[in-house]
């Protein structure tokens, strides 16, 4: 069935074709004062289907599943993930995103919105965000963390499926602990985007990269300090209790070892 098709049956999303969609997720775990997280707000409409799967002892623990094609040009999608007081949520998803071109003109926009309250936990690590040629996508991940409070946040993106030359992807990625900001940093790559995103000073012929942030009380009292993993990833230290991780790869399968090691190294 193609993705046209697939959108004009699904009953949850009311926006015409020709427009675009609108869709929302949100999720929102709660301890409940026995050292169980549970999942008091799981909903998700369109593309964005939340289905709760098996986590460790007391962790909530959701996935994300594609219920239909997107993003496509035009949509607008929002994933909302909150972790309340002392409360431990980790959030994934059953397969990666691919951003294609679609009848609207105009990019596509996919929002993220994290929220880590007082002594909460949340681990963010969906799978890899494919840009396919002709596509136009708009990437916005905002995370606010609280007092005590530990986030993993963990991102992929590939330029193009294999022997296909990339889309156009912008994102931003903005994290702030209590208030204060720790990292505020754009990406562009693809056609259209500044000068030099392939180049020897940017990603240099790679087709994948990628993105790991710890915030952790313990890393403000002892920062990290700047160096290199390897060939393809650094770790840089944050103005707060935090560190990021930056890889590159020349395709994801490299690039989630590159970063599964980096997780090791660093403690994630």
């Amino acid at each position: 069935m193609g993705a046209g098709a697939a959108r004009r049956l699904d009953r949850r999303v009311s926006v015409p074709v020709d427009t675009g969609l609108r869709a929302a997720a949100r999720i929102r775990a709660e301890a409940d004062g026995r050292g169980i997280s549970r999942l008091p707000v799981l909903e998700g409409e369109g593309p964005l289907a939340v289905r709760r799967i098996r986590g460790a002892a007391g962790q909530a623990r959701v996935a994300l599943v594609g219920a239909m094609s997107a993003p496509l040009g035009g949509d607008r999608l929002t994933v909302t993930a909150e972790a309340g007081p002392g409360a431990r949520l980790d959030v994934t998803s059953t397969a990666a995103t691919l951003a294609l071109p679609g009848r609207p003109k105009g990019p596509a926009h996919y929002d993220v919105r994290l929220s880590v309250e007082e002594d909460a936990e949340l681990n963010w690590a969906p799978e890899q965000l494919i840009s396919a040629y002709g596509s136009e996508l708009r990437v916005t991940t905002r995370a606010e963390v609280g007092a005590g409070a530990r986030l993993l946040l963990r991102e992929e993106q590939v330029l193009g499926r294999a022997g296909e030359q990339p889309g156009t992807l912008t994102s931003r990625l903005t994290v702030r602990c209590e208030g204060r900001l720790l990292l505020d940093q754009e990406l562009a790559c693809g056609p259209g985007a500044p000068g030099g995103w392939d180049g020897p000073a940017g990603l240099a012929g790679h087709r994948a990269i990628g993105q790991l942030v710890l915030v952790r009380p313990e890393l403000g009292q002892h920062p990290v300090r700047a160096r290199m993993l390897g060939e393809l990833a650094a770790v840089t230290p944050l103005a707060g209790p935090g560190l990021l991780v930056t890889a590159v790869a020349p395709d994801a399968l490299r690039l989630r070892r590159v970063l599964d090691e980096a997780v090791g190294v660093v403690g994630g």
